[in-house]
């Protein structure tokens, strides 16, 4: 009985006989009691829970969406347990309420005896009535003795919690600027209100997701069963929905409900100026808004950058005539105004700061994009409103880049983009209203008009709402151009040919074009044929003996300077894979710009490029995981791709890369020496020999997206989808 108080008569046995008869709270012989027997404590308000969470004991009950489970901490004083022994503690529950006919209900409830300090729980029967307040409070008892009630004074309080069986109504959405089922309304990057509302009253939260913005939103109204409003610009002008549901005070959740809208296609630019004017031309045209006037040092008719649709550009001298400039603002600023301007520029030199394009406010810009070179700090882009300013990438000089600033009321926030990537932090601003005029090429101060441009600037563009992700690449795109593609189908006169007239690679001696006619022999049938495997693509491939052979161009194919991307196919037998052995590298004065090659070490191809054309320059090396035969064993389709405009360089295998076949390489030098494969030079001079076989050489100017690297390797050109 662990030596549990009861009250009537107790016997204990002592030796197997009968020792002594004892009522309650009379001293068993030879036993020891700390003193007579205590009630156990009151239960703490705060050790009471309805559902597992606080006791509520104020105006506002607990609402449940189901009859709860409550739970206490019951506790005896430690002073009067029997020594070497503990008291056990069962809990008396009680709850009452007030019927529809107003009299009192009251129900009891006992939990099973515990040791002393523990949690009693109960769960409230289900035909507890609805919607009505229902009291509560806890007691323990110790066998013997009953505590206090943790509703009684002075430090006690009933709890209180009421008990919701009906979810709320699914609730309805709206927009004025994007109406359910209508074909079209608003449009992509541009902002609309969206409502939810149910008509249930006791709503204290909704959530809603939509297909473009990741994950769940949750909105909490004002007050309680009122609405709540969103605002979103969606992201493409495909269709798109609006999931949403309730949730009431009790934790019931309502029906979902489904608001599928049309958003129109992107809006064009409020403002636009190509700046691509005949040559001798003093005024800009434009494509939407207003002519820009231009000052004694602008040029018209300067050049492009190479895959981009702009037919010629301005260039800007710097000087304090160097400008163009309307009487009229490009685009709204101010109190609930979202814009964005971008431009391609290039810049003729970095040591300075310089401005793209701006926008009068009263003494000083509303905005201003272009080039920023804080004392004492690197050039960097940039993208100022007010005194908030984004900054990030590196320009370099003679170099294209795509500038983007958006700002997005909505958020507060202020974003640069460069080359179409997202650089720097972004800021929180809040643009001056401007109705002054724009500017291209400098930027108003309290001092007057300053930092001028010095270089290229081409179509520029103003917007009144937000560009999207999808737009922000593509206005940053640039095609790139094939330079080169080999085959390795045919040879005349020691060189195969490039695809498109191009510049063939000549062959030494030890490399030859491999076209076997004989794959259809069956060596089990006929034990005098040699089975020969077909080329790796199409009608031929080159094949290298590993210790002469190789095959080079004149001059170098690729600008290894900028953007450029190259392609080949490659197998080497898993037997003759026990060296380094160089796919391809292009040659500068003094070492190779880059090297493609084996290294059977690790397993693996490895990308090198020297940082300097200098002989043991610090060197980046990425790498890929990969059978010298490829894992098919028909070889292994590599692509070397430097971005200049974001300094990454990569090396894919089958198509793929990874961050370990990713490094940043801020300054890619050009390279003047030959594309050659199948060696490299060495510190002994030309070797690192290939023998394998080597096909579909494709050679680019610009940096091919990731997605369309899979399409190398071969025989028709890879589909560029831009």
């Amino acid at each position: 009985m662990s030596g549990r108080r009861r009250g009537g008569a107790r016997a204990a046995v002592v030796g197997g006989c009968l020792a002594a008869v004892v009522g309650a709270g009379v001293a068993v012989p030879g036993a020891a009691y700390a003193v007579d027997n205590l009630p156990p404590k009151q239960p703490l308000v705060q050790d009471l829970q309805n559902n597992f969470k606080p006791c509520a004991t104020g105006d506002e009950p607990f609402y449940t969406g189901q009859p709860p489970v409550l739970t206490a901490l019951l506790s005896d004083p430690a002073e009067d347990d029997r020594i070497g022994y503990q008291e056990l503690v069962s809990g008396e529950f009680e709850i009452w309420w007030t019927d529809a006919a107003g009299a009192e209900q009251r129900r009891s409830f006992t939990t099973y005896q515990q040791h002393n300090d523990r949690i009693h729980r109960i769960t409230v029967p289900s035909d507890i009535p609805a919607d009505t307040v229902i009291s509560w409070r806890v007691r323990a008892n110790d066998g013997t003795l009953n505590g206090a009630w943790s509703s009684d004074a002075p430090s006690g309080a009933a709890c209180r919690f009421v008990y919701d069986n009906e979810s709320p109504k699914a609730p309805s959405v709206s927009s004025p600027e994007f109406p359910a089922e209508t074909w079209w309304g608003g449009g992509v990057g541009t902002y609309g209100s969206f409502t939810l509302d149910s008509p249930s009253p006791d709503v204290v939260e909704y959530r809603y997701s939509l297909i473009d913005a990741p994950g769940e939103v949750v909105l909490r109204p004002t007050e309680l069963g009122g609405p709540v409003t969103f605002r979103y610009a969606p992201l493409s002008n495909a269709p798109q929905r609006v999931e949403a549901y309730a949730i009431d005070r009790s934790g019931r959740r309502s029906g979902t409900t489904y608001y599928t809208f049309y958003p129109k296609a992107a809006s064009a630019p409020v403002s636009e100026w190509k700046l691509a004017d005949p040559a001798g031309s003093t005024t800009a045209a434009a494509e939407t808004g207003k002519a820009a006037q231009a000052g004694d040092g602008v040029t018209f008719g300067g050049p492009v950058p190479s895959g981009t649709s702009l037919t010629s550009t301005a260039t800007l001298n710097g000087s304090s005539h160097a400008h163009l400039t309307t009487d009229t603002p490009a685009v709204g600023t101010g109190a609930g105004k979202t814009f964005a301007i971008g431009a391609w520029v290039r810049p003729a030199a970095t040591g300075q700061s310089m401005t793209v394009a701006s926008q009068d406010a009263t003494d000083e810009a509303a905005y201003s994009l272009g080039l920023d070179v804080p004392e004492g700090g690197p050039a960097a882009w940039s993208f100022a409103i007010g005194d908030a300013k984004v900054t990030g990438g590196a320009p370099e000089t003679g170099e294209w880049a795509y500038l983007l600033g958006i700002y997005d009321v909505e958020t507060g926030y202020a974003q640069l983009f460069v080359n179409g990537h997202e650089v720097g932090a972004k800021v929180k601003a809040a643009p001056a209203t401007s109705d002054g005029a724009f500017q291209i090429g400098r930027v108003l101060s309290k001092t007057g008009y300053k930092h001028r441009w010095n270089g290229e600037i081409g179509d520029v563009r103003a917007y009144d709402r937000l560009v999207v992700p999808a737009e922000v690449s593509e206005l940053a795109r640039r095609k790139p151009k094939l330079l080169g593609h080999w085959s390795f189908s045919t040879e005349a006169d020691g060189a195969t040919p490039e695809q498109n007239g191009g510049a063939p690679l000549k062959l030494a001696s030890g490399a030859t074009i491999y076209r076997n006619t004989n794959n259809n022999c069956l060596p089990d049938i006929d034990p005098d044929c040699t089975y020969q495997p077909p080329p790796l693509v199409g009608d031929g491939n080159l094949r290298l003996d590993g210790t002469s052979g190789y095959a080079a161009t004149e001059g170098p194919v690729v600008d290894t300077g900028n953007s450029f991307t190259i392609g080949v196919l490659v197998r080497i037998a898993d037997e003759d894979a026990t060296r380094p052995m160089t796919v391809l590298s292009q040659a500068g004065e003094h070492t190779d710009a880059f090297k493609l090659r084996y290294e059977p070490s690790t397993y693996s191809w490895q990308l090198i490029v020297p940082e300097r054309d200098e002989a043991g320059a610090p060197e980046k090396v990425v790498s890929q995981v990969e059978m010298p035969s490829g894992s098919s064993g028909w070889g292994t389709r590599l692509a070397v791709v430097y971005d200049d405009a974001s300094d990454t360089l990569k090396l894919f295998a089958d198509g793929y890369t990874n961050a370990g076949a990713t490094t940043h390489l801020p300054n890619g030098w050009k390279s003047t020496g030959a594309l050659t494969v199948g060696r490299s030079r060495t510190a002994d001079g030309w070797g690192e020999y290939l023998k394998g076989d080597v096909d579909e050489i494709q050679a680019y100017e610009g940096a091919l997206e990731d997605d369309d690297i899979i399409g190398l390797g071969w025989e028709p050109e890879p589909c560029l989808c831009y």
